[in-house]
């Protein structure tokens, strides 16, 4: 009986995936996996943490969850599957099926003729171009040289002053493992917030929370050049000037789709730069499949193609290829909500789906609404969360939502995500039967309380105003009668500081006379998580108030200076 061959050329994650499931689908195949570096299997995921010091074993990253480190010999004894590394492929002859690779350490080629095809090329850190970027002191983290680089640079503790650059996930995290190290860092963002995948106003609560934990962060400034001193990194020039001194930079621009090979062989590149792939992730040669941070795949939501560097990712379309290889048409990889969540000093940040901005750029006529809340009950150690949620006016239809904060978000953008899977409205949310018990979740889930606040404001029950809109009125002049619902004790603690009047909940009844006379005068209604807020407006509204709105979240959602 002739056997199948297989090669894969990529062992970091989707191409050891798609190898491993095509061996358990077919115990007679002939697989090679072909790995240019020294390492296979990477838990690239976890470089920050072991740069910042959460595990000290560096084979934790390369090891199965019973402590094997996943090398050559154990891919060959374990799996009987052969892994080339310090080797590369350099060439793809697609009409003979055969992949021409080349020892890094020797030079010696040879050939591996193959049935099928498997392309995870990765994905390859974008380097801006940048006077003076070749400088030594300067780095990315996307490999593990990198992270063993970092590793010594924190071990060594030579280095006071570090730069990041680029306030994406990789660069957050970054800063927080180099910060434990005990440097002082500073993350250039050219964007005008950091963590693009999250609207302003939430990114602008990750941003405070990072300065507020020691890191200094800037934004919509970005780096004119790497200045240098004998040949290593000394400061980062800003394009408006500044300087920023620092023994250490690490370059956190993104990452590009590493297509070359398929290019070069003549396969079909999406608009992204990534390998074009069908739902079966079978290339435009039907012998040929791609998966992981090379690929491009479609946004479950508008449909158009996306480029998602996510390691989950990765093992997903890594385990469909791998039963396609062996029994084409039987696995689907639909595509991607592009989910996330990262964790930043003592939050946690993420998104599923579409963010507001996203939404309305895809053509949707988009509502959104802030909320904030604990993430269980206060006798249970509650923690704080805010979310924002994005729905289609008209449908009810979700799209989309953020969590960030201190409290279990993981958890909640986990239930969002299903529920963009399953194309769920507002309402259906609404009545969601979510797992409860005290030491998990509050009554009702954040999830369920944002759906209901979203549900109020698309039937027209509140009148929402988000922080940004408020501050750019107070901005432009206007001047609302903003009214705090705490209590005095409250008040004392902390406050906006935005000419607001308190007037106590329990004590608005009895207070009305101090409301504005004009029953057109706009009032904007709050308290700590803007439900004593809410409340507020319903009792101002029932006096024939015709302009009252809620501030979306409360004081926990504003992103903006208080007074204390």
């Amino acid at each position: 009986m002739s056997s199948l061959r297989i090669v894969v050329v990529g062992g970091s994650a989707a191409g050891p995936k798609a190898a491993a499931k095509a061996r358990r689908m077919d115990q007679h195949a002939e697989i090679t996996i072909v790995q240019k570096s020294a390492d296979l299997s990477m838990a690239s995921c976890g470089y920050p943490y072991y740069v910042g010091g959460t595990f000290q074993d560096r084979r934790q990253l390369i090891c199965t969850p019973a402590g094997v480190v996943r090398d050559p010999g154990f891919f060959q004894n374990a799996k009987g599957i052969t892994a080339l590394t310090k080797t590369e492929a350099v060439a793809i002859d697609r009409a003979a099926h055969r992949v021409t690779c080349r020892h890094l350490g020797t030079g010696e080629e040879r050939v591996l003729p193959y049935d099928r095809l498997v392309l995870a090329t990765g994905a390859l850190p974008i380097r801006p171009p940048v006077p003076g970027i070749e400088l030594e002191g300067i780095t990315t983290l996307q490999s593990m040289e990198d992270a063993d680089r970092l590793r010594r640079v924190r071990d060594g503790k030579e280095v006071r002053e570090a730069v990041v650059i680029g306030g994406g996930l990789i660069g957050v995290e970054t800063c927080e493992a180099l910060h434990l190290a005990g440097i002082r860092i500073t993350v250039v963002e050219m964007l005008p917030r950091i963590l693009s995948f999250l609207d302003p106003e939430m990114a602008m609560l990750v941003e405070n929370h990072m300065r507020t934990s020691g890191a200094r962060v800037i934004t919509g400034n970005p780096v004119a050049a790497f200045v240098g001193r004998e040949g290593r990194v000394a400061s980062v020039k800003l394009r408006d000037g500044t300087e920023l001194p620092c023994e250490l930079a690490v370059v956190a621009t993104g990452v590009r789709p590493n297509s070359r090979l398929a290019a070069e062989s003549g396969l079909a590149i999406g608009e992204r730069g990534g390998i074009r792939v069908d739902r079966f992730l079978r290339t435009s040669d039907p012998d040929i499949y791609a998966a992981g941070d090379c690929i491009e795949v479609p946004h479950l939501i508008t449909g158009r193609p996306v480029h998602v560097p996510l390691g989950d990712l990765a093992n997903l379309e890594g385990r469909v290829v791998g039963q396609n290889v062996v029994i084409p048409g039987t696995a689907e990889f639909p595509g991607t909500l592009q989910t996330g969540v990262c964790k930043v000093f003592d939050f946690a940040a993420g998104s599923t789906g579409l963010s507001e901005r996203a939404a309305r750029e895809a053509g949707f006529d988009a509502v959104s609404v802030v909320t904030a809340g604990a993430d269980r009950p206060d006798y249970m150690g509650a923690k704080p969360l805010v979310m924002k949620m994005v729905a289609e006016r008209g449908t009810g239809r979700l799209l989309g939502v953020q969590c960030v904060g201190p409290g279990d978000a993981s958890k909640r953008l986990a239930e969002a995500a299903m529920a963009l899977h399953g194309r769920l409205t507002i309402t259906d949310l609404s009545v969601a039967d979510l797992p409860y018990a005290p030491p998990f979740s509050p009554p009702i889930d954040n999830l369920v309380t944002a759906a209901h606040v979203l549900g109020n404001k698309l039937a027209g029950r509140m009148t929402g105003i988000s922080a940004p809109e408020v501050r750019a009125k107070l901005d432009a002049g206007e001047r609302p009668f903003i009214l705090d619902a705490r209590g005095p004790d409250e008040f004392d603690v902390m406050r906006l500081g935005i000419g607001e009047t308190l007037i106590p909940l329990g004590a608005l009844r009895k207070r009305l006379s101090e409301l504005p006379s004009d029953r057109d005068r706009e009032i904007v209604c709050y308290c700590k998580i803007s439900l004593r807020g809410y409340e507020a407006a319903g009792l101002i509204e029932a006096q024939g108030y015709r302009n009252v709105k809620v501030l979306e979240g409360g004081i926990l959602a504003w992103p903006y200076p208080r007074e204390k």
